[in-house]
């Protein structure tokens, strides 16, 4: 009898490799795990590259935004995965961050909470650390843009407060909108965030640039100051 052996990626039939199949089928038509393998290109002596994503894609609870979560190294702990893979798939979920985040970005008017929340939600929610952002409007409550204030904590990371009015100062910003997340799920501000958040209000008071609102966002839900009443 002939000793089974496990056929390579390159062995399959040309319509089950992923490369080919989103060329003849197209994107959609293959699964999370298959177009991870992609970005892959090779697996390992033991698994095909399909087999080692469905791997690491089962290692994150079948779940994208799970996986986005994950550091370098998370990867790099599979078999077959190199640092150079792990930075295509972190860059690959980096951009499809990227791209619902310019789909949000389309809105013409900020009119409360929720539509700051839809902005920052799917850029934050997931991360495995804390950043601070800064929404700059217009007089008309129109995004003029958005920023980076700070990365790894409010309280591990010192906000600088003028470099924020003088980024909103040079945009010719009338308002701003304040968020940051917390990874570890909870809504509930630190004392941290309204010093802060307190902060931000005196500066703007003075340059006549009104802090309309924070937040602070998780996965799945968020917490607003102004809503709140605590602004």
């Amino acid at each position: 009898m002939s000793e089974y052996r496990k056929l390579n990626l390159k062995e399959w039939a040309v319509e089950d490799r992923p490369r080919e199949k989103l060329l003849t089928k197209g994107p959609r038509s293959l699964s999370e795990a298959e177009l991870i393998a992609i970005l892959l290109g090779s697996g390992n002596l033991d698994e095909t590259a399909v087999e080692l994503a469905r791997r690491v894609l089962n290692s994150a609870g079948n779940n994208l935004n799970e996986l986005g979560r994950k550091d370098i190294g998370f990867l790099t702990a599979f078999k077959g995965i190199g640092e150079a893979k792990a930075v295509n798939i972190a860059a690959a979920l980096e951009l499809g961050r990227r791209r619902r985040e310019a789909d949000v970005l389309q809105a013409t008017r900020i009119n409360g909470s929720k539509e700051v929340a839809e902005i920052f939600m799917p850029l934050l929610g997931d991360l495995a650390h804390e950043e601070f952002w800064v929404l700059l409007l217009n007089r008309n409550n129109k995004v003029i843009d958005k920023f980076m204030a700070s990365q790894g904590g409010i309280t591990g990371t010192v906000i600088d407060v003028r470099l924020i009015m003088k980024t909103a100062l040079e945009k010719m910003a009338t308002s701003m909108v304040l968020c940051h997340n917390h990874p570890s799920g909870s809504l509930t501000p630190s004392e941290a965030d309204h010093q802060i958040t307190r902060k931000l209000k005196e500066a703007g008071h003075i340059m006549e640039i009104q802090v309309l609102d924070h937040l602070v966002v998780t996965q799945k839900s968020y917490y607003s100051f102004a809503d709140e009443g605590v602004l």
